[in-house]
């Protein structure tokens, strides 16, 4: 493996409770049903989509994500997960380069990347506003293999992501996926959806990727 492209929400920063917090009060100000369940159920990176799961109306869907913005700004204080800031130190000292594919806007996660100090390890970011297609749709991907130069040998390349579309997504384009347990993301449907392996966290599975590596070596 050359390259790995991680997911950001949920993935590489603990952001899942902010963000449903948020959903929260779009639901509430639209008076449509809402739990961890439901968001579940209906989650799709594409926020347009996800809303329309949910029963907002096509003509209110820009109201909809005015409230969203609303209630995010300055809710959700970014954390990485415990130890993956020197998890994908010891990825790019071990010589994979990285990369980073998410549905989030640039204007709310790049600010997070760089208060995380994460930037420097990240070769390539694509955000949810780069392209005008969303997982599990290929293009995003694809465009941080070719800025990786790995377009040419996606087996040599690996998507770590915490839903089902992200494990579509890396089907679709032919790289290893990884899933990672999550509130929207059951090992068992990440399975479904084309997971080649689950872990409990990111940090896991470098662990395991590392010492694997280590042992071929010996």
């Amino acid at each position: 493996m050359d390259a790995i492209v991680f997911d950001w929400d949920g993935t590489l920063a603990d952001t899942l409770g902010g963000l449903y917090g948020a959903n929260v009060a779009v639901m509430a100000a639209f008076g449509l049903p809402f739990d961890r369940d439901v968001y579940r159920r209906h989650y799709a990176p594409d926020w347009r989509v996800m809303y329309g799961r949910l029963g907002i109306p096509d003509d209110r869907l820009d109201e909809a994500n005015a409230i969203w913005h609303g209630a995010i700004d300055g809710g959700v204080a970014a954390l990485a997960f415990d130890g993956v800031r020197d998890a994908l130190a010891r990825l790019t000292d071990a010589g994979y380069t990285l990369g980073l594919v998410t549905a989030g806007v640039r204007d709310v996660v790049a600010p997070q990347l760089a208060r995380l100090d994460l930037e420097p390890l990240l070769r390539v970011t694509v955000f949810g506003d780069d392209l005008p297609v969303h997982k599990p749709d290929p293009a995003p991907l694809r465009r941080a293999l070719e800025a990786l130069s790995v377009a040419d040998r996606p087996n040599r390349a690996a998507y770590v992501g915490d839903v089902p579309d992200d494990m579509r997504m890396a089907v679709a384009v032919g790289t290893r996926a990884v899933g990672i347990a999550s509130i929207l993301g059951d090992p068992s449907e990440l399975v479904a959806a084309g997971a080649d392996e689950v872990a409990d966290s990111v940090v896991e599975w470098v662990d395991g990727l590392l010492a694997r590596e280590a042992g071929r070596r010996s």
